[in-house]
Formats: C-alpha cells, sequence, structure tokens
C-alpha cells in the first residue's frame, strides 16, 4: 500500500502561563479549547468534518478523563466525530501528531486536530497511603466504638499531602527527578554553571526578540480570563534577567554539588496547542493553504537516569534512516527542558566516541550551528507545559522555517522515564 502525503494545514497556540503559587485560571480542556477554536474558525469546513482528535495530556483532571474527547464535544466537533488522549509524558503532544500523521498516511482519516495540553498548576495534591488507609477503616466502622477505636489510630502524619506533580517529574526506577538527570548529563558531559547560565539567557533573549518582531502572532492566540484579564505574551518570559541575576540562583536538585538552577531549566507552566492534519485529498477538496508536510517521525529509549539524551538517540535513527546529517537541517527546535540537557546533546551529537560506542555509527552526525538551534527560544523562557511541548515544537518550527522561505527541519525532546522522540517535517514556504 502507498503511503500517504500529510500536510500540516495550520496550527495554533495558547500562551504559555507560568505557575505561580495557586492554580491557574484555565483547565487543560480550557487551554485546548482557546487555540482549537480560533484554528477551526480560520477553516472553511465546520468542525464535524474532521475524522478525529487527538490529544497529549499527562495529568488531566479528575473530571477532563479522556480530555480529547471532551476537547472535541466542546469545540462543537459532534457526537460523530471520535477522539481519544495520549500520553507519552514530555512528547505526548508530539505523539498527537505522530497519530494524526500515521492515521492519514495509511488512508485511515484526512482530516485530523492533534495537539496537546496541560494545566500543571492545576496538579492534585493527594492524600498519603497512611490517610487513604484511615479513611478506609472510618468508612467500614459500623458502631460507634468502632469509630473512636479508629480515630484513637489518626496520626498527625497522616496529613502530610502527596504533590502529584513532583512524583511526576521523578523517575520510579532509577529514582531521580527530571533535574537531577540534568545534574548526571552536567557531570558527564563537564558542562558549567557558568555555560549553563548563558544558554539559558539567550533563550529569554531570543524569544523577547521574536515576540518584539512580530514573529510569535502567526502562532500565539491571545487568552481572555472572563474578568477582562488578557494574555498575549509568555508569562514566563523575563526580559530583565541577565547572568549576574541568573548567577545568585542556588542550585535546585543538588544543593551541596549542582549547577542546576531554577533559572537555567524549563518552567512550570500551563498551555496548550493545536495542529490541524490533511490528507492531499483533504487539502484539495477544501482549497486548504499549508505551512508544512510531516516527513517522518521516530522514537528511541535510553537510561533513563540520562533521560535528557533521548534526542540525541531518536535524531540519530531519524537523520540515518533519512541519509541526513544536522548541516542538512535548516533548524532543529530541541525542547530546552534544562539548559544543561540542551548542551549535552550538542556535545553527543559531535562527539565521535559517542556515535560509535552510544549510537553504533561511523560518524558523529555533528552539533547543530548555535544560531540554528531553537534560534527564537524555548522552554527554558516560554515554559515547559509537558503534554502541549511536542505539539508548539512542531507548529513553531514550521511557521519559522516558511519565514525563511521554506527548507526542513527536526522537532525534538527527552522524554521522562528515558526516552526520545523526533519528527522531521518539511515547510511549504515563504507565502504559507
Amino acid at each position: 500500500m502507498t503511503e500517504k502525503k500529510v500536510f500540516i494545514v495550520d496550527g495554533a497556540r495558547t500562551p504559555f502561563l507560568k505557575a505561580r503559587t495557586e492554580p491557574g485560571p484555565f483547565s487543560a480542556s480550557d487551554l485546548a479549547v482557546a487555540c482549537g477554536k480560533r484554528l477551526l474558525m480560520r477553516q472553511p469546513f465546520p468542525a464535524s468534518a474532521l475524522d478525529e482528535v487527538i490529544v497529549g495530556c499527562v495529568i488531566p483532571a479528575a473530571d477532563e478523563t479522556n480530555i480529547a474527547r471532551l476537547v472535541a464535544l466542546r469545540l462543537g466537533c459532534g457526537k460523530h466525530v471520535p477522539a481519544y488522549t495520549v500520553q507519552r509524558n514530555c512528547a505526548s503532544g508530539l505523539q498527537a501528531v505522530a497519530s494524526a500523521a500515521e492515521q492519514i498516511t495509511l488512508g485511515r482519516a484526512h482530516l485530523v486536530l492533534a495537539g496537546g495540553t496541560e494545566a500543571m498548576s492545576r496538579a492534585p495534591i493527594q492524600w498519603n497511603t497512611a490517610m487513604v488507609g484511615w479513611l478506609g477503616k472510618m468508612l467500614r466502622s459500623r458502631n460507634p466504638l468502632d469509630r473512636l477505636r479508629t480515630l484513637a489510630g489518626f496520626r498527625p502524619s497522616n496529613l502530610k499531602p502527596v504533590y502529584s506533580l513532583l512524583l511526576g517529574l521523578t523517575d520510579p526506577l532509577v529514582k531521580l527527578s527530571m533535574g537531577q538527570t540534568a545534574e548526571v548529563l552536567a557531570h558527564r558531559f563537564g558542562i558549567s554553571r557558568e555555560s549553563q547560565d548563558v544558554y539559558a539567557l539567550q533563550s529569554h533573549r531570543r524569544l523577547a526578540a521574536a515576540f518584539d518582531a512580530g514573529n510569535m502572532q502567526s502562532e500565539v492566540e491571545t487568552l481572555y480570563e472572563t474578568n477582562e484579564r488578557y494574555y498575549s505574551e509568555d508569562t514566563g518570559l523575563r526580559r530583565d534577567t541577565d547572568l549576574e541575576q541568573l548567577a545568585k540562583l542556588n542550585p535546585v536538585f543538588d544543593r551541596k554539588y549542582g549547577l542546576v538552577t531554577s533559572g537555567n531549566s524549563s518552567q512550570i507552566t500551563d498551555g496548550a496547542a493545536v495542529l490541524l492534519l490533511a490528507s492531499d485529498e483533504a487539502v484539495q477538496r477544501h482549497a486548504l493553504p499549508v505551512i508544512g508536510e510531516w516527513v517522518d517521525h521516530e522514537w528511541a529509549g535510553v537510561d533513563p537516569s540520562q533521560m535528557g539524551l533521548g534526542p540525541v538517540h531518536a535524531c540519530a535513527r531519524l537523520l540515518t534512516r533519512r541519509q541526513l546529517k544536522m548541516k542538512d537541517l535548516q533548524q532543529l527546535e530541541l525542547n530546552e527542558a534544562f539548559a544543561a540537557q540542551v548542551l549535552a546533546c550538542q556535545a553527543a551529537w559531535d562527539s565521535a566516541h559517542y556515535a560509535r560506542e552510544e549510537l553504533k555509527l561511523d560518524a558523529p552526525l555533528g552539533a547543530m550551528e548555535p544560531e540554528r538551534l531553537n534560534p527564537e527560544g524555548g522552554a527554558i523562557a516560554n515554559g515547559h507545559p509537558v503534554g502541549a511541548s511536542g505539539a508548539r515544537l512542531v507548529l513553531h518550527l514550521l511557521r519559522a522555517l516558511n519565514r525563511q522561505g521554506g527548507g526542513q527541519g527536526v522537532a525534538t525532546l527527552c522524554i521522562g522515564g528515558g526516552q526520545g522522540g523526533a519528527m522531521l517535517l518539511r515547510a511549504a514556504g515563504a507565502n504559507a
């Protein structure tokens, strides 16, 4: 069976909102609907014409189970359009786009809405196991005497909360947080604190320049609260930061010897990004302009304690299959989970030893030229709403390539648990 072409017609994302000290104003479905509605309003067909809706989300709320279906119905797709949610940790949004592309290339769908959403500020705080057990005993108590005995067994420690977000950001097998895995990479590749802070500052400056130049208008949709407050820019962007301020921050994940700080790490964030994918038949039928074409994607597994190297392996598989090198790409969008992780990937791609011993390649792929790596900033500046980031990378890469006149690039990111994902995309050109 001949594989069918897959086109990206359009896309949109919300501004990414940095989590503060309280739950954010929008649920994960609110965020997805906000940008999805704007995207669908621009199309010449009704929402009910979609064949499927696929949404990545890592920590949906209890009342947003199968959040993709909820989003589809709220967008007016109607009861007949199926929807499902995917979860591949940090690459959930990329997985949604990959799943949509696979459906289209197999001829099983023609129009698919795919992306990701996350309200990390609303991650639930849970009772601990002792408290759950005590509550269970209270419910099973049949008379006042049993209840008094159970009540006597209560301990203040039962009230100690369990933060699900912290649990989710810690690998259950190697017992390391994602930040601790970044410390491992910094040590392995000899990445200094200063180089991490320099990279972090560059991310903020590049994102600020992109907003100031109007380059983000084609992807970021203004988000409105009911109290007339609105957001048109990523709130984690720190325009006033400098190396002196970054240098004052204490390490977070290894307080005595560490190099990874809140300033050179991605931010806990709320946000959503969605894309419309279409077959060639749908493009012709609806006379749709396109911003690019999906070419291929790849996944790879790595040691969970060094999960940040996932992009190195995923890109190696993808580019080797396509007989490409880094120099053949016009741009690389590598999710900035941590500055140490980005710099470690660059070092690994450029290492003949790593290529030979870890990637089983005769020669390294080569590091990406710094000016073509995240040229308009990344997650250190705009945040990392884990379910949405992969879709944001795809959208931003295509918009950026089109401003340059076309070309091809890769969107890639590391994945908690020790994986990497990479997607090769080709832009439509300057007129998209």
